[in-house]
């Protein structure tokens, strides 16, 4: 299965290099989903990284980059929350960060 066409690149150097950038982008977007599904099927971390190639340290913390992400965004958000509701949303996310490490 081929998702890229080598020959289909645009022949300038610099517009290929964007075209690639785009679908890796596009990649990172399935990869995550895919892995997401595979942990909601009961994969583990070490079966993910198998499945990669590489190892369940290097998966989790590949998958987590983007969890990081959205815990920053929602730090943000919680800057006009009470003390109590951000230390309730802390709580669910860290939860969630912990059910998604087993």
């Amino acid at each position: 299965m081929s998702l890229l066409d080598v020959d289909r690149l645009p022949s300038d150097p610099l517009d290929a290099l964007r075209e690639l950038a785009r679908r890796e982008s596009e990649l990172g977007v399935l990869r995550r989903a895919a892995i997401e599904a595979a942990r909601e099927a009961g994969a583990t971390w070490e079966q993910v990284g198998a499945a990669l190639g590489m190892s369940r340290q290097a998966a989790w913390e590949y998958y987590s980059r983007s969890v990081r992400a959205k815990l920053a965004d929602s730090a943000v958000e919680a800057a006009e929350m009470s003390d109590d509701e951000a230390m309730d949303l802390s709580v669910e996310e860290v939860r969630a960060a912990r059910r998604d490490r087993r």
